[in-house]
């Protein structure tokens, strides 16, 4: 058998290296993190100190908020100090990490979607039973429910990926860390990883993608049903 080097460190290498460009691509980074993260924040701020905003609705859109927000934070800022540092080297704990948060984040936003499409389909479908059915009791389960449930996705996926050693080569063809590369530079067979992330991941997404399209079904049959009622009794 081939002898191995295990590395403890990776590097990003999927942005230019060029000094001209650098500079070109910190701006870009810098201005489309920056407005995402006012955007996302007077968001929050606005549900927040906003009485009449104290809503099912703008709570979750809040929540929506913080998830995009803390989504860039995870990549961006490592980014930009790589831009003006040029030091595009990763270990890899900070690596797994990085991939941990954005698996959670990301997990998040793909449940808490769906929270905020059933909050819209009891709106739009079931108007007189919607603050009996959303109460602030259930909204606060709902949200604990998505967080919950990303964090114990995390958590597997994280201890899968605990399990690899890494052995090269020691670069990614990437600015940040992500599964797929992480793989490629496994040499540990990543069958068990690979099998968990499609059983597990897939059926979260499906139950996910099916909420969320079962709502907006409704959603449109009941705006087709009402705009159909509305023009017969216009033709009486």
């Amino acid at each position: 058998m081939k002898n191995q080097t295990t590395i403890t460190s990776v590097l990003l290498m999927s942005l230019s290296h060029n000094q001209k460009s650098i500079y070109v691509i910190f701006v870009i980074f810098f201005l489309i993190y920056l407005m995402t993260f006012l955007c996302n924040f007077l968001i929050i701020l606005l549900v927040v100190t906003c009485a009449h905003l104290h809503t099912p609705m703008f709570f979750f859109l809040g929540n929506l908020a913080f998830l995009d927000m803390s989504y860039s934070s995870v990549t961006a800022p490592r980014t930009l100090c790589e831009l003006i540092t040029q030091d595009w080297s990763i270990s890899l704990p900070d690596c797994i990490t990085q991939i941990s948060f954005l698996n959670c984040f990301g997990a998040s936003e793909v449940f808490l979607l769906s929270s905020m499409s059933y909050d819209r389909y009891i709106a739009i479908c079931r108007p007189l039973h919607y603050s009996q059915v959303m109460s602030w009791g259930k909204c606060t389960l709902m949200v604990s429910f998505v967080w919950s449930t990303a964090f114990f996705l995390t958590i597997l996926f994280t201890l899968c990926l605990k399990r690899l050693t890494f052995c090269g080569p020691n670069f990614i063809h990437n600015f940040f860390c992500d599964l797929p590369h992480l793989f490629q530079i496994s040499c540990t067979d990543t069958f068990i990883n690979i099998l968990v992330l499609i059983i597990v991941g897939g059926v979260f997404g499906i139950i996910a993608f099916v909420a969320t399209f079962y709502s907006y079904v409704k959603i449109f049959s009941t705006v087709l049903s009402i705009r159909t009622s509305a023009n017969i009794h216009e033709w009486v």
